[in-house]
């Protein structure tokens, strides 16, 4: 397989979208340390693995030419990115895989409405009903179970902002990433030092393995984005739209049956909803594709 082919970048993608699924498994492994500490730790050691990368590719010095408009709009990607770490971790770690899997089911259907809201972009009527079936399907959880799912919904409006921000900025994903970490560095750095200084920090006072693991979580962030920045590249957008879908369910068939997260009839008319919904966007951007690539009428 070349690795410029489609096929290539079909697989590097595929692999990021699944092991984005598995995050669950490694942050449960750390649920005994502290949100805010997992999420400092994930931010230092993402910028550490990232900036190691980008100079053994001898692409250290990319930085010094950005105009400080861009640097302005990733310093607000960078707020975004670490409240999406953040809630997704305690997400995790409190019990609410399912939540997290929810928000990143309709993370695509809110990347629609921020281009209706911001770039001022047109949806067609296939489009709205995705809209309002999900729409439907979150009021139906949010009524039956008497709150709105506020883990589901911080997670699609944190990366859907994250997104639009990233649309607009012309910095590819391994560059944009190492800037947004190197920009929350400090106060992650800051913060962790504090804890330390307050005998409250559990990095160094636990055992040798969860040490590795919290330095490890800089590569696990890092590695599929690499990936995903590869498959990007060399895969029509319509295909990594379906293929956005692998994490979300990875990581709820992990909640449903290796966590017993309680999945009942209210998620399933809810998440039902949901999935009609992406059906719906999914099969109109399918419907679209092919018609660009229709040859059009010969007249030879």
């Amino acid at each position: 397989m070349s690795p410029t082919s489609p096929r290539a970048g079909i697989a590097a993608a595929a692999i990021a979208y699944f092991t984005w699924g598995l995050f669950p498994l490694y942050w449960k492994l750390l649920a005994s340390i502290p949100t805010f500490q997992l999420l400092a730790h994930r931010v230092a050691w993402c910028a550490v693995a990232v900036w190691i990368y980008l100079l053994l590719k001898g692409d250290g010095s990319w930085w010094r030419t950005l105009p400080a408009r861009v640097i302005g709009m990733l310093l607000a990607s960078s707020v975004l990115i670490s409240i999406n770490w953040g809630v997704y971790i305690a997400g995790v770690n409190s019990g609410h895989i399912i939540d997290t899997s929810l928000g990143y089911f309709i993370t695509p259907l809110a990347n629609v409405l921020f281009g209706v809201a911001v770039l001022r972009e047109r949806l067609n009527a296939l489009q709205w009903l995705a809209v309002g079936c999900a729409t439907l399907g979150v009021a139906y959880l949010a009524l039956s179970l008497g709150s709105l799912p506020w883990i589901a919904l911080v997670l699609a409006l944190s990366f859907g902002g994250y997104g639009l921000i990233r649309k607009m900025t012309p910095v590819d994903a391994v560059h944009g990433l190492a800037l947004e970490s190197t920009i929350l560095l400090l106060p992650s750095a800051a913060y962790l030092l504090w804890c330390q200084v307050q005998g409250e920090g559990a990095f160094l006072h636990q055992p040798v393995g969860l040490d590795l693991l919290i330095v490890v979580g800089g590569a696990i962030t890092a590695i599929p984005l690499v990936l995903f920045a590869f498959g990007a590249r060399r895969v029509p957008m319509t295909m990594l739209g379906f293929l956005q879908y692998i994490a979300p369910t990875v990581g709820l068939l992990l909640a449903v049956f290796l966590f017993h997260e309680p999945f009942g009839r209210v998620q399933l008319v809810s998440f039902g909803c949901i999935w009609l919904a992406l059906a719906i966007f999914s099969a109109d951007a399918l419907r679209r594709y092919f018609r660009q690539r229709r040859p059009g009428p010969s007249f030879a």
